[in-house]
């Protein structure tokens, strides 16, 4: 896909707007920390892979915020920017991942200069972006794999390139699937309430010339039990130490579908996305957002005023929904606890 989720130009990280697709193509200026954060928290930029990233550039401009009389008040900045950043959105592990990716390269450093230092982080982000596309190819090709020639599969949310620094999870896997002329077709969940299966996976597709339909999220089931459907595949923004998986609100459904109708579900993650520190997925923070995303369309109300609304944006799929779990280093199955730790 042409378009670049983000990128740094002269100081500036580039975000594409993804609030305005498919109807605009926009990027936001990010000058600073605040406007990264900005960018994350209000969902410009989705998709843990693609907030990791974002939160890679966002700590080099921390870096670049003031003059620093000395390497000491560097750290503890960044220390504070890092707590400040972590806290955009709570349940992708990627955001504190990468922050404390670059906080390790940042206590590592030897050197007395501070603009030394500004450099490492500069590079270190740089590394977490180039790492990324390169991840996400990985996944792509191990879980094109377990699909057969003329698979009609299902996703939900976005999990392409938009959701990632470049190529995408678990439509990295429908692209690199669809390369080998393996893929017949792709429903696409639209993803109520933000729509992100409708905005934005179906226009990825159509941008690759992937067959695809649009579906509303409560068709899932319908088209299930007709027997058309022969895998559903999507992405992660958490993944406990037993497997147990958070992802975007209604992939729990999917599984317990995909369960009754004997369809393999399955989870396409970087092994950035899994917290061994947690034992299973009651330890996961689930982000409530605002409910004006479920009672507003695009600014417009779509119910009578008075009437309230909740939006927890994830819920968690247990283990035992989970076909396996395609990542860059191979593709894991059960038992988790046992076979995620062999490969963390």
């Amino acid at each position: 896909m042409k378009v670049r989720t983000l990128y740094l130009k002269k100081n500036t990280v580039k975000i594409l707007d993804q609030r305005l697709l498919p109807s605009r193509i926009y990027y936001i200026n990010c000058k600073n920390l605040k406007d990264v954060y900005k960018c994350i928290k209000d969902m410009a930029v989705r998709g843990a892979p693609a907030i990791g990233v974002s939160a890679g550039y966002g700590m080099y401009l921390a870096s670049l915020e003031k003059k620093f009389k000395n390497l000491k008040d560097l750290k503890d900045y960044l220390k504070k920017s890092g707590e400040y950043l972590v806290s955009a959105r709570p349940t992708a592990v990627n955001l504190s991942w990468a922050v404390n990716r670059i906080m390790k390269s940042v206590r590592k450093f030897s050197s007395s200069q501070v603009l030394k230092l500004m450099e490492q982080i500069k590079k270190e982000a740089d590394r977490i972006y180039n790492e990324d596309i390169s991840i996400n190819k990985g996944i792509g090709a191990n879980g094109a794999k377990l699909l057969k020639r003329g698979s009609t599969v299902l996703t939900h949310c976005n999990a392409g390139a938009l959701a990632t620094a470049g190529w995408g999870t678990a439509l990295g896997v429908i692209r690199s699937a669809h390369k080998q002329k393996k893929i017949k077709l792709v429903y696409v969940d639209e993803t109520r309430p933000y729509l992100q299966g409708a905005r934005l996976t179906s226009w990825e597709l159509l941008q690759e010339k992937i067959p695809r339909v649009l579906i509303t999220d409560n068709m899932a089931g319908y088209f299930m039990s007709t027997g058309v459907i022969d895998a559903v595949i999507v992405g992660a923004d958490r993944i406990a130490s037993n497997g147990d998986t958070a992802n975007k609100i209604g992939t729990y459904s999917l599984a317990v579908l995909c369960k009754h109708n004997r369809i393999p579900f399955y989870v396409a993650a970087p092994l950035s996305t899994l917290d061994m520190k947690i034992a299973t997925g009651k330890k996961i923070r689930i982000e409530n957002r605002s409910s004006d995303e479920v009672t507003f369309i695009n600014k417009k109300r779509i119910s009578p005023i008075g009437v309230s609304a909740v939006h927890p944006a994830f819920d968690v799929t247990p283990n035992e929904l989970i076909t396996a779990i395609i990542t860059e280093k191979g593709i894991i199955r059960p038992p988790y606890i046992k076979n995620l730790k062999k490969i963390a």
